[in-house]
């Protein structure tokens, strides 16, 4: 399975042959002069890996798929699509422990392995270094924020950015929009525009977004919307907002995260929950959630932070949100069978 990593102490490291487009970093040095590590070099993680070795900066990825681990050291790691088709050298290991100090942890595992991974990349990032966890659904901040002073955390959202794995050492990039990032605390500061140039600087439409919960919130409602209901009915975006069955379903799941968010006092940036979630899915029609393609592969997902935690959430502010719990529930039993 790609997306995770070993916290263990190793000795894999980077090789050193010729990709079509041969980054700098391989080798130690950096363009940029700060260091890079992306613990989970699933999908996400080897567009972002990708990207930011083609820049100029010094990237090391840690995960678990041994052949994914192997391809990029012997070939290279190719990543095509909406950013283009390029393959690069990166450092990759199985192991964090060989990772040198670095500037920016970047945690995009699935939400499953986000504990493990910040406490893996507290040993690994420097003293005035940043943690960004970017995930889909709620929780991972909480997770982090267990092992790690907040101080030193950021968040991100990607929207409307899609990937997967054509096989080992090679991913797809479908679609790209916006990464928001934003202190885990709130507010604006001189590191946080520095990260954010740091995406910049690899290609990525990047912003700083001071209230980076709110965009949390307005994701996890299209992931609702989306994620439990494609899974289930092993349907594409498009083919669930055609089908007035799946489309009742999936809008009744992003209704009650929307009053889940409302509750909590999250100030969203749109009033009618249907024309945003039809906005958004005119966009990725033709996509299978993260959820979906999990399962595809027999794999579990991540429900419990998407669907799943609607009801957890809703529980905390006197709601109900029973769609999402039986969606969830559903999910859970097929992944029983896996």
């Amino acid at each position: 399975m790609s997306g995770g990593y070993s916290a263990g102490k190793g000795t894999s490291k980077g090789g050193d042959g010729q990709g079509s487009d041969m980054a700098e970093g391989a080798d130690g040095s950096s363009k940029h002069g700060e260091r890079i590590a992306i613990l989970g070099c699933g999908a996400m993680g080897s567009v972002y890996a990708a990207l930011m070795s083609s820049a100029g900066y010094d990237v090391w990825a840690s995960d678990v798929w041994k052949d994914h681990v192997e391809a990029i050291r012997d070939k290279g790691l190719r990543v095509e699509g909406a950013s283009g088709d390029r393959t690069v050298r990166i450092n990759i290991t199985s192991e964090v422990g060989d990772i040198p100090p670095v500037d920016l942890v970047v945690i995009a595992t699935k939400a499953s392995g986000v504990e493990a991974a910040a406490k893996a990349a507290v040993k690994i990032v420097k003293e005035d270094g940043v943690i960004l966890t970017i995930q889909n659904g709620l929780g991972s901040g909480d997770r982090i924020a267990q092992h790690i002073d907040t101080g030193r955390v950021m968040l991100g959202v990607a929207s409307n950015f899609g990937a997967s794995m054509k096989g080992p050492g090679h991913a797809e990039h479908k679609s790209m929009n916006l990464i928001n990032i934003g202190e885990m605390s709130g507010g604006a500061s001189e590191r946080l525009d520095r990260i954010v140039k740091i995406w910049t600087n690899a290609g990525f439409q990047a912003q700083a977004c001071p209230d980076i919960n709110k965009m949390i919130w307005e994701k996890v409602v299209c992931n609702c919307f989306v994620g439990g209901t494609c899974t289930l009915t092993e349907m594409t975006v498009g083919e669930v907002v055609d089908n007035p069955s799946a489309f009742k379903v999936a809008l009744a799941c992003a209704r009650e995260a929307e009053q889940v968010a409302r509750a909590k006092g999250i100030k969203l940036s749109f009033d009618d929950v249907e024309e945003y979630v039809r906005k958004f899915t005119s966009t990725v029609r033709g996509a299978r959630p993260s959820m979906s393609q999990d399962h595809m592969a027999k794999r579990c997902g991540e429900v419990d932070a998407i669907n799943g935690a609607i009801p957890i959430e809703a529980e905390k502010v006197g709601l109900t949100a029973p769609v999402n719990a039986t969606v969830a529930n559903l999910v859970r039993a097929r992944e029983s069978q896996f």
